[in-house]
């Protein structure tokens, strides 16, 4: 096995090491491709001691030369790898390579030498309908990630609520945070919001203007191509969120969903049963038999989706959402605009590189999702725990939206939030209390067991997180 990179030594102070549970929090990654690098760079700049695994050495070459860890050239499923004494004994295992079986049995060694938590990858669309709950009792794996199906979630989400550009729901359902562009000519722009008639239930969080994050205050207003954040109680959220649908918008009854993978064929039904009309292409045949097996009233059509005259054929220009969800970020792009130009009224793409966000959104795409930062959200609430239940990154991994439980002892309870000495950067959104959800003021206090929703600047979120837990 080789060793490429440093591990911090002895002397680095200890106000540089994320402790967890008392102890150094050590997290090995099994795989370098795409998903582990996204994850190994958004755990890396927390400072927590990473150790990259992979036998492919051109990968961890690009690893080594872009981030902070330590890399080994070594098979991850091997017993060998696991008995390494720079692996044994972690305190979290994430195996995301490119196989379900390679994960899972890194999962089963990791446990068996002394690692505590396992985290994997498994992407075999049946498994995950018929068998999580078995492999996560009898395979030792304490998280399961399926990149494909929490973005096809996503996107359902989002697609349920029509002005949206995100939707997450926090606290089992209790509070909602909703995402929107400002329209040019929207009733709420230019308004003060000292002035604008919101419901109580419902909190302006935070803004995005020219990629700058913005904690609104009263004499603040929204400004034409803002992205808007608001959180409150989901039905009023709702009802709050037809201000922002535009007057022409129509109502979502037909999609048509460019490429007949993984995320595709998890879509497809859900639009399905939602009585959406559902028209799937993708020029492989079995995926399209895959696709059109699971859907009750839509079709899978075996085509090229690039084929203009087979777009218009099947209504591209009629389509109320068109989703490209290839494999190639580059096609997405021009399928969407391509399908913008035909008059579909609303486009969404799937990128894999997060970098492509900004620009799509530039040039005319409504809504771009990138699944690897989607289920890096998911692994960055596992990693922190200390009561923290799930963690938004948003526009793209610049900001976060955390649920953290207030644990006993923790510098923010009993007294109020005027007085926590918060971060700026921070900004408590509500809290569930009880079964209760509550919108805070200054004068709120906030007590152990409360469940709390933050808006954070991700580059201060480890400084954050400190005010919420219990005392060492």
């Amino acid at each position: 096995m080789e060793r490429i990179g440093q591990r911090p030594s002895p002397t680095v102070p200890q106000t540089m090491i994320i402790l967890w549970e008392g102890i150094l929090l050590r997290i090995v990654i099994i795989g370098a491709g795409k998903l582990g690098y996204s994850i190994a760079e958004l755990l890396s700049k927390e400072q927590y001691d990473i150790v990259v695994v992979d036998q492919n050495e051109t990968r961890l070459e690009t690893v080594k030369d872009t981030l902070d860890v330590l890399t080994i050239a070594a098979n991850g499923s091997s017993p060998i790898t696991m008995n390494d004494a720079d692996i044994r004994g972690a305190d979290i295992l994430i195996a995301v390579t490119a196989s379900d079986e390679v994960n899972m049995i890194s999962c089963i060694l990791a446990k068996k030498h002394g690692i505590k938590h396992t985290v994997a990858r498994i992407r075999d669309m049946q498994f995950m309908s018929e068998a999580k709950e078995y492999l996560k009792s009898n395979f030792d794996i304490d998280l399961m990630l399926n990149p494909e199906l929490i973005t096809a979630l996503e996107i359902n989400r989002i697609l349920m609520m029509p002005a949206a550009l995100n939707v997450e729901d926090f606290a089992e359902g209790k509070v909602r945070l909703f995402e929107t562009k400002v329209r040019r000519h929207s009733p709420l722009a230019q308004v003060p919001f000292k002035d604008l008639d919101m419901p109580k239930s419902i909190l302006a969080g935070m803004i995005f203007r020219d990629h700058h994050m913005i904690i609104p205050h009263g004499d603040d207003s929204l400004q034409p191509h803002d992205n808007a954040y608001f959180i409150g109680n989901p039905k009023d959220i709702e009802k709050f969120s037809k201000n922002f649908v535009q007057r022409d918008a129509r109502k979502l009854r037909r999609a048509i969903i460019i490429g007949a993978g993984r995320t595709g064929r998890f879509l497809a039904p859900m639009l399905d049963k939602q009585g959406v009309k559902v028209k799937i292409f993708d020029k492989n045949r079995d995926r399209c038999r895959l696709a059109a097996a699971r859907l009750e009233n839509g079709i899978a059509i075996c085509g090229d989706g690039t084929d203009i005259d087979l777009l218009t054929e099947e209504g591209i220009g009629e389509a109320d959402v068109v989703i490209c969800l290839t494999e190639d970020d580059k096609l997405n792009l021009l399928l969407a605009l391509l399908a913008k130009h035909m008059g579909a009224s609303k486009t969404i793409v799937r990128v894999a590189r997060s970098e492509y966000i900004d620009l799509m959104e530039k040039v005319g795409v409504d809504i771009v999702l990138s699944s690897r930062l989607l289920s890096a959200s998911e692994v960055m609430a596992f990693a922190r725990r200390g009561g923290v239940v799930s963690v938004s990154l948003l526009e793209g991994a610049k900001a976060e939206a955390v649920e953290v439980i207030v644990q006993p002892g923790a510098p923010v309870a009993g007294k109020p939030l005027m007085s926590a000495k918060l971060p700026r950067e921070c900004l408590v959104c509500a809290y569930v209390r009880d079964g209760e959800a509550y919108i805070p003021n200054g004068e709120t206090i906030l007590q152990a067991g409360d469940r709390t929703i933050l808006f954070i600047r991700t580059k201060y979120s480890k400084k954050v997180m400190q005010y919420f837990k219990g005392r060492e």
